[in-house]
């Protein structure tokens, strides 16, 4: 079975942050784009290879929800 899972992705000064909401504290770092996708695929290939099947079906049944919101900044 498999599941897509949501991968955020922030660029600040120091390059890329990477995380996946459905797996607390999966997270990771890289310079490029390319880096930390890479690396967030590992992260989460870890992870789950440290979970339970009973902790797997819970990420199976969890929902995340995304919109967008525009705000004026002036």
């Amino acid at each position: 079975m498999s599941k897509k899972l949501n991968i955020i992705v922030e660029r600040d000064n120091d390059g890329y942050f990477a995380y996946c909401p459905e797996l607390e504290g999966c997270h990771t770092q890289g310079d490029s784009l390319d880096e930390v996708l890479e690396n967030i695929k590992e992260a989460i290939e870890l992870y789950l290879e440290t979970i339970s099947e009973e902790e797997k079906k819970q990420i199976q049944t969890k929902e995340i929800i995304s919109t967008s919101y525009e705000v004026p900044l002036a």
